[in-house]
């Protein structure tokens, strides 16, 4: 079930995630209530202040940069720590303690007993690793899982994200992003979850709208550079 769409090397996954960093950062931000435009996203990237921006808003901004830029350049296999990791970027301005696990209760109950730190959760992700399945699958899986759990004090959603799309990028299977005018239709498929506990309508619906990358057609008889790269550094 869900086989990867696209197929893609490690660097070449690399570089779509760089290419489309702004745009990345621009919709996780949009998902946590931050209503900037594109440019003033870019202008932010970019070192600068934007007009009517305010200082929390620019400050999830730059950590989620920070964290992409992480997932992006981390040769380590996607695990627990790392995941950790990512928290401690994404969260460090608006968290209790960025990058630990949560050891408390939820502050709003949603009728589960969901909301914090377990042991098992270690054996829940080396299982889900180990699984036969597709890495789209893993991804989307583990993604929504860490959602729902909220393994950390704040910044659940963003740690989730990047760190399902770490190991897409890994294993060349494009990226998870789920487009800004779907946003409600997500929202309202993610809250369904958060209550059931049933992700499989939310994978269905994240497969065929929220998974992008890029596909090579090498059968088109096209030119080739005929040099090598290396001899002009």
């Amino acid at each position: 079930m869900y086989p990867d769409k696209f197929h893609l090397t490690k660097e070449q996954n690399r570089c779509f995630a760089k290419k489309n960093l702004v745009r990345l950062v621009f919709t996780n931000s949009r998902f946590e209530g931050v209503n900037t435009t594109l440019p003033q996203t870019q202008t932010i990237i970019d070192g600068m202040s934007a007009a009517g921006v305010s200082i929390d808003d620019s400050n999830v901004i730059v950590q989620l940069k920070r964290g992409w830029q992480y997932v992006i350049r981390e040769d380590k296999a996607l695990s627990l720590k790392i995941g950790q990791n990512i928290n401690l970027l994404v969260a460090r301005y608006d968290s209790l303690d960025p990058g630990s696990f949560r050891t408390g209760s939820v502050t709003v109950e949603l009728g589960n007993d969901k909301g914090e730190w377990k042991p098992q959760e270690v054996d829940f992700f080396n299982n889900l690793m180990q699984k036969d399945t597709s890495v789209t699958d893993k991804a989307m899986t583990l993604m929504y899982h860490n959602m729902r759990n909220q393994l950390f004090w704040d910044g659940n959603k963003r740690t989730a994200t990047l760190a399902a799309n770490k190991l897409m990028i890994d294993h060349g299977a494009g990226l998870i992003n789920v487009p800004l005018d779907k946003r409600d239709v997500w929202n309202n498929l993610i809250s369904k979850y958060y209550l059931s506990g049933d992700m499989k309508t939310l994978k269905d619906w994240t497969y065929v709208n929220g998974i992008q990358g890029v596909t090579f057609d090498h059968k088109q008889n096209l030119p080739k550079p005929d040099i090598n790269p290396e001899d002009y550094e």
